[in-house]
């Protein structure tokens, strides 16, 4: 199998905001994946797990959030908005543009696209998801360089930058896509809880959000992942109280490959991990 056609296409938010998505067409697909990608990666960096997946017989739908890369509209100074618009909007409109599609829709996602399914409004669309590197963000998981160098950034190297641009303004030190600056305050604030928003006193409605996502979800950790290691994952995932968690361990080793991080997934040496996700989609289309 392979790419039938590639479009970029423009979502619509139902509080109508413009996004720019791209759609890879297999031909005769079996199924829908929608990517729900990291904080700050942009859509360009899921291509290659695009064009993977078409070969296998798979469509797929990947997005920029609102404020990143194709879906930035102007400067983020003074730009205000949600962490959680990411996935209570956007992706819900990418979910809902799914749906023309007549298949059967599945979500894979990076990192923050593991805590977006739960947020979904829309989830009930989707038939189930595998994600990588999700966990809670607390630093106390962390390998202890790892929780130093985390601290350093939040306390004294984050603040500078947003204090001088107005924004997170990451591309400054070549590490992503710039964000918003709610979303990094919000962030910062939800990383100092160790089960991450779902300890927040404020955002207690989302206990019973996440309760209603009741299919199954694989969580897939790299036992190298700095951020988000096994231990952080499991301490998130208590969150999803009736679905059915499948956590995965991840060995780079076993997995033929040198390391993997929190980016590693989607990078061109992942194929075998890719790979995964298309056999869990095959044996979830034969039940």
């Amino acid at each position: 199998m392979k790419t039938l056609s590639i479009a970029s296409v423009q979502l619509r938010t139902q509080d109508d905001t413009a996004l720019r998505a791209m759609v890879y067409q297999a031909y005769r697909p079996k199924a829908q994946i929608v990517l729900a990608g990291a904080t700050g990666v942009p859509q360009r960096f899921y291509q290659r797990y695009a064009f993977a997946a078409n070969k296998s017989g798979f469509n797929v739908l990947t997005l920029d959030y609102r404020g990143i890369a194709q879906s930035k509209a102007g400067s983020l100074k003074g730009l205000k908005m949600d962490y959680l618009d990411w996935a209570q909007q956007d992706l819900a409109a990418a979910v809902d543009y799914a749906q023309r599609f007549n298949l059967p829709i599945y979500l894979i996602g990076h990192s923050y696209g593991g805590h977006a399914v739960g947020l979904l409004p829309n989830a009930h669309l989707i038939e189930g998801a595998y994600v990588f590197g999700t966990g809670a963000g607390n630093s106390s998981y962390m390998p202890v360089l790892e929780r130093y160098k985390v601290a350093f950034w939040w306390r004294v190297i984050a603040p500078a930058i947003v204090k001088r641009h107005g924004f997170l303004a990451w591309s400054k030190l070549g590490m992503g896509e710039d964000l918003p600056i709610d979303v990094y305050r919000q962030w910062k604030h939800w990383c100092s809880f160790p089960h991450y928003f779902f300890d927040d006193p404020n955002m207690q409605h989302l206990h019973e959000q996440f309760a209603k996502f009741d299919k199954e979800i694989v969580a897939a950790n790299a036992l190298d992942d700095k951020w988000a290691q096994p231990a952080s994952r499991d301490a998130f995932f208590k969150g999803y109280k009736n679905a059915r968690v499948v956590p995965r361990d991840i060995s780079p080793q076993e997995a033929g490959m040198k390391s993997i991080d929190h980016m590693g997934y989607f990078q061109k040496h992942a194929h075998s991990l890719w790979q995964d996700t298309f056999d869990w989609l095959d044996d979830k289309l034969k039940t």
